[in-house]
């Protein structure tokens, strides 16, 4: 295979995952502050990463026991702060590579989010995305007023019509309105602004818009539908997909799911870039990597209670109260929450026991095992993409920290450009260009 493959980063909410880890400074310590998050921005623009996608959530976990303890104690996914405002500061401290937030429907009017991500499309000059989620908790839900989340599939029916508001909004400017003309005087073209005049079934917004356009017409949108309703939505509507199935015939199947579901919804598949979560662990040596790798079973195997936390917070399911040698055959587990994640974690689990269960679905995470030296490491994933057919990967650490993102994009990355299988330039100046690009 020797056409290049994109790459993203998964960058898990605030610098408060980098707290306490080695290899951060002082900005491991002050989870307030961040200037680590900038620059690995500027770490992977020099790696030509295609995106760094921010992760969110707007809650504090308390599903485990019942309570919120383990999650405060232990900084999951807490304190975090609101990704549009650490987005602005990875788009100020880069100039090429896509910065992509994460921003909830129920959290924001249709008009406000069309608002805020056209801003900052135009700041970045072209480089900003929109993680498109519909949320999964009642307790978020909770925090903007609601009683809880509609059902699952409900959630991406109201999706639709807030896709279909929003792009109203952005599409209210035609391209060319601005003239900017200093000889007439005249900055818009009145004729080529309109209100929007939106009406659904749960979203109305008039416009048009008072930011001005998208410099890119749209944002790039991701999503992350891994249930057969979400599939179809991202197959619609999404620019890149974030997968995070278990093997490459998992891969595979995902990705011709999503293509088919394209072409049935009249969308060119080819536009659609689907990119798999993996998480290498890369040594200077084979022994050097897979003593790593034991180091990192040894470390999973003593925070099984905070994996069952995090998942429990993401399914809405209160593992707390299982023992952990009960086998997940056994246990009634059922979601409104992460539909996918539930089930790729069940198919893992067989019979295996709730410890071993989780520890087979992270304590190897990612979609595909990526253990070695850069070059076999590259090689690893150039054989994954070749079975699956494409488009790429999303990186996802458990440890943050410049070493950590110095081996992926100044060991890994310079072994997948000598394969030919990562760009060594950006060949364009917006988001959504260098995703097409290949």
């Amino acid at each position: 295979m020797t056409r290049p493959f994109h790459l993203g980063w998964f960058l898990q909410g605030s610098s408060v995952q980098a707290w306490g880890e080695p290899w951060t400074g002082a900005i491991g310590r002050d989870w307030r502050v961040p200037e680590l998050f900038c620059d690995i921005a500027r770490a992977l623009e020099r790696a030509c990463f295609d995106y760094v996608l921010i992760e969110d959530s707007s809650y504090v976990g308390e599903s485990f026991g019942g309570s919120r303890e383990i999650y405060l104690a232990n900084g999951l996914s807490v304190p975090r702060q609101d990704p549009s405002v650490i987005a602005t500061l990875m788009a100020a401290a880069t100039s090429r590579i896509g910065i992509v937030p994460t921003l909830s429907t129920f959290a924001y009017p249709p008009y406000l989010l069309a608002r805020l991500v056209a801003t900052l499309d135009q700041v970045s000059a072209g480089r900003i995305g929109w993680n498109m989620v519909t949320g999964s908790s009642d307790y978020a839900a909770m925090n903007y007023g609601m009683p809880g989340m509609p059902e699952h599939d409900l959630r991406y029916d109201m999706a639709d019509e807030y896709m279909a508001a929003v792009n109203a909004l952005w599409d209210s400017w035609e391209p060319g309105a601005i003239l900017a003309d200093t000889e007439t005087g005249v900055l818009v073209d009145h004729t080529k602004v309109h209100a929007a005049n939106f009406e659904g079934r749960w979203f109305r917004t008039r416009g048009p818009l008072n930011s001005g356009p998208c410099v890119q017409g749209r944002p790039v949108i991701a999503q992350a539908g891994g249930s057969g309703r979400g599939k179809r939505f991202a197959a619609l509507h999404a620019d890149t997909v974030v997968a995070s199935v278990k093997g490459v015939a998992a891969m595979r199947a995902y990705r011709d799911d999503v293509r088919a579901n394209a072409v049935a919804q009249g969308r060119d598949p080819d536009r659609i870039k689907i990119l798999f979560l993996v998480a290498p662990t890369l040594g200077e040596t084979m022994e050097e990597a897979q003593l790593r790798k034991r180091q990192r079973l040894a470390r999973a195997e003593a925070q099984v209670p905070l994996f069952l936390a995090h998942f429990g917070k993401i399914t809405n399911i209160d593992f707390g109260r299982y023992d952990l040698d009960t086998p997940v055959d056994q246990l009634d587990l059922r979601t409104n929450g992460h539909q996918q994640s539930l089930d790729d974690f069940k198919r893992v689990a067989g019979k295996r026991s709730l410890r071993d269960a989780m520890m087979a679905y992270r304590g190897t995470p990612g979609s595909v095992e990526l253990t070695g030296t850069p070059d076999a490491v590259a090689a690893q994933m150039a054989e994954a993409m070749q079975e699956a057919g494409g488009d790429g990967f999303l990186l996802s650490l458990g440890d943050v920290s410049r070493r950590s993102v110095a081996e992926i994009a100044d060991g890994l990355v310079p072994a997948l450009q000598a394969r030919g299988l990562a760009r060594r330039a950006y060949a364009h100046a917006q988001f959504r260009d260098n995703l097409l690009e290949f």
